[in-house]
């Protein structure tokens, strides 16, 4: 597939064309084709079972993605481990991203360190501030987005496409690993030997902030375990949809 104009002016036929044009791919020729498309392209790994297959595949084939984590400051211990271990057996540098100090004040002034328990609100708000403006510096400049996403992570992903236009970035979303299942991701980390986080042998299949993580109950849903404290079944950071309420707290200022 040859696409000639910058990834941010592809239209929506071109784009669904990449679409189905990745969906007859392996993983690894999915990863490449995307790399070849001209445009700086940039993975965000959260560590996770699916994100390590990724990472192992940029790393094994040596393709020119950029790879980033979203450090929150909140992360599991186990989590924070993986990031080294799997730079030093894939040779990569996995860029971290940070929160802003000043952000985090503005948030715990405002709701409490830990206020994101005690509303939708508060919640988003945090996510805001440790995610998703840690996420627009890792994006900066990137034509493509390469996540970890799956349909059968949960009924709100259930129709994740190959390749979709992400118009609040203004990128190409590319989810390489949409078609798999679970059983899938467990057998190829099991035959590639890929290095995975000890928490998912814990029953957390789905790994965040560890406040906001618990182990997931026999018959639960893969995401059943994040901010289980809400009743919506659909909840999400805000990372993959658009944000369900913008916070208050503004943005640090950039230099």
């Amino acid at each position: 597939m040859t696409i000639n104009t910058p990834p941010q002016t592809l239209s929506l036929q071109d784009v669904s064309s990449l679409d189905a044009t990745l969906k007859d791919f392996s993983l690894a020729e999915r990863l490449a084709l995307v790399a070849g498309l001209g445009s700086r392209s940039v993975f965000t790994t959260s560590l996770g079972i699916e994100d390590q297959v990724i990472t192992a595949a940029i790393g094994t084939h040596r393709l020119p993605i950029d790879v980033a984590t979203l450090e929150t400051g909140r992360l599991f211990a186990e989590t924070v481990r993986l990031i080294e271990e799997t730079e030093d057996r894939y040779g990569i540098t996995i860029t971290r991203f940070y929160p802003e100090q000043d952000d985090i004040d503005a948030y715990a002034e405002k709701y409490g360190l830990n206020g994101f328990y005690e509303s939708v609100e508060a919640r988003h708000a945090c996510c805001h501030v440790r995610k998703l403006i840690p996420l627009a510096k890792a994006l900066e400049g990137a034509g493509f987005w390469i996540t970890g996403l799956r349909r059968g992570q949960s009924g709100n992903r259930a129709s994740t496409p190959f390749a979709e236009y992400d118009a609040e970035r203004n990128l190409i979303k590319i989810n390489p690993l949409a078609d798999w299942d679970i059983d899938a991701i467990k057998a190829h980390v099991a035959a590639e030997n890929i290095p995975v986080n000890p928490l998912h042998a814990r029953g957390y299949p789905s790994i965040g902030c560890e406040p906001c993580t618990r182990a997931i109950k026999p018959g639960e849903p893969e995401r059943a375990g994040r901010w289980w404290w809400e009743n919506d079944e659909k909840r999400e950071c805000g990372l993959h949809v658009a944000e369900a309420a913008q916070s208050s707290i503004s943005p640090a200022p950039q230099n």
